[in-house]
């Protein structure tokens, strides 16, 4: 893990979410960020039961209160779930929340006996939850074209295969990419500060649905912008924006290339009614398995390691550049069930049509290598003194795009995975995007190393390998 790096993501979306504290956790462990002052719980009984078994703790309890104990939210919602108060949200800093550690241990018995989970901390599930690979986009020339290169297969409106990406929406002129002609949806707003600086992130959801038309032209992709806060939302909040996601009618795929772990093996509470009705419908889930550089479980994409949700939910991790071996920062383990491209892939980003191109502004951050034998996109590159088209030198660490642009992280892998099953669908007329993913993993014979294990792996025809930067011997 990168804790500086960590660390300024926490800042970063405590910016974009400033009328709600966050906290780090557990423990200041920085494996997660949560909501301080509110837990979650299920609507009806169970936020009853929490509601009156925390107060009840904290008026007991030295040094505690039960004042703040209330409900803060309607008592029924689309996501299943009420947000209930337990502690003032103004009270301590960033390493973790007293009120909300107290109304998880008055829990803990009740859980016990009842066998599940009945309370739950309000997570941020988000693009970039530890911010490593520290990997900004990168300027890609034109003349280079994508990678992975556009598959050579027609569209067809009668039988192309509908996908919704669940992200941050669309760069404004993304419609000018050839690439993009049958992608629509919800832009993404502001795109730049007052100097002209692209925010953080923009144009991640173009990016996204440029790689997936490029392994799927056969394909109806519609981006929404859910994760429009520095790349975020509050777990209590993400259930009803899926839903919203799906009013009009559920896609036959869903590229979902965020997340959060909560140190748990049962999964998201805030996801649970999202997630029930998932399995009732033919939809499949494609999801990133973060980029935490860590076993533990990153959900929603470890759903897939769950019986009732293995052949709802592809998770899937990233390969480094050259294919052979896991990227650094990808998460592993047993529940993430395939590995794809995804360091220093090219696709859409935006620019196309400023005169003079966008700016995005770097830092320099150290690499983070886990073990590895080579420099990790954790290492974002400096750019100094690149002109801009009018010959004028711009300022340090600042780069222009006119276009395309490099990037890396499971985001990146997944669409290539959600493109590969779709692809499958139009090669051999599957409707069932399930049974296809079945078969695609059936029938693969492509596999990595990752972390010394022998893992499934799917590369498209038209990627290409990047060569990989090896640090000097005893650095």
């Amino acid at each position: 893990m990168a804790p500086q790096r960590f660390h300024e993501q926490f800042d970063q979306i405590q910016r974009s979410m400033p009328d709600v504290p966050l906290a780090l956790g557990p423990d200041d462990a920085s494996e997660f960020i949560y909501e301080k002052g509110v837990v979650l719980a299920r609507d009806g009984r169970d936020a009853a039961l929490v509601e009156e078994t925390v107060r009840t703790h904290f008026t007991e309890a030295t040094g505690l209160t039960g004042d703040h104990v209330r409900r803060d939210s309607p008592e029924t919602n689309r996501s299943g779930i009420t947000r209930i108060q337990v502690g003032d949200p103004g009270h301590g800093d960033r390493r973790g929340d007293r009120a909300v550690t107290h109304a998880l241990r008055a829990m803990s018995e009740r859980e016990g006996r009842a066998g599940r989970r009945i309370v739950s901390r309000n997570h941020v599930v988000s693009i970039a939850v530890n911010s490593c690979p520290g990997d900004e986009p990168v300027p890609a020339s034109l003349s280079q074209g994508t990678n992975p290169a556009p598959a050579e297969a027609a569209y067809d409106p009668g039988t192309a295969v509908g996908v919704l990406v669940v992200d941050n929406g669309l760069t404004h002129d993304h419609a000018l990419v050839p690439l993009l002609a049958h992608v629509d949806g919800d832009l993404h707003g502001t795109e730049t500060d007052a100097d002209g600086n692209l925010l953080q992130y923009v144009g991640h959801g173009t990016f996204i649905a440029g790689v997936l038309a490029a392994v799927a032209p056969n394909t109806d992709i519609t981006v929404r912008n859910t994760l429009n806060d520095a790349g975020a939302i509050l777990e209590s909040e993400l259930g009803d924006r899926l839903f919203e996601a799906v009013a009009g009618g559920w896609p036959d795929i869903i590229s979902l290339s965020a997340g959060t772990s909560n140190g748990r093996t049962d999964g998201l509470l805030g996801m649970d009614a999202f997630m029930q009705e998932l399995r009732s419908h033919g939809t499949l889930l494609v999801a990133a398995a973060g980029n935490n550089a860590s076993a533990s479980p990153f959900w929603p994409a470890a759903y897939a390691d769950l019986p009732e949700y293995r052949d709802v939910v592809l998770s899937v991790g990233a390969l480094r550049g050259d294919g052979e071996f896991g990227a650094c920062f990808s998460n592993h383990g047993s529940w993430v069930k395939v590995y794809a491209p995804g360091e220093r892939l090219t696709s859409a980003l935006t620019g196309f049509d400023a005169p003079v191109p966008y700016a995005y502004q770097h830092s320099t951050y150290e690499a983070c290598r886990y073990g590895f034998t080579y420099v990790c996109t954790c290492q974002s590159p400096s750019h100094v003194g690149v002109l801009s088209e009018d010959g004028s030198t711009v300022k340090p660490d600042q780069v222009m795009f006119e276009g395309y642009a490099h990037w890396s992280g499971t985001s990146f892998a997944t669409p290539v995975v959600a493109g590969l099953v779709a692809a499958h669908m139009t090669a051999n007329k599957e409707t069932d995007p399930r049974a296809a993913r079945s078969q695609l993993l059936a029938g693969n014979t492509q596999f990595a190393e990752v972390r010394g294990a022998h893992v499934p792996a799917l590369r498209p025809a038209g990627w290409r390998p990047v060569p990989v930067v090896q640090r000097p011997v005893g650095a």
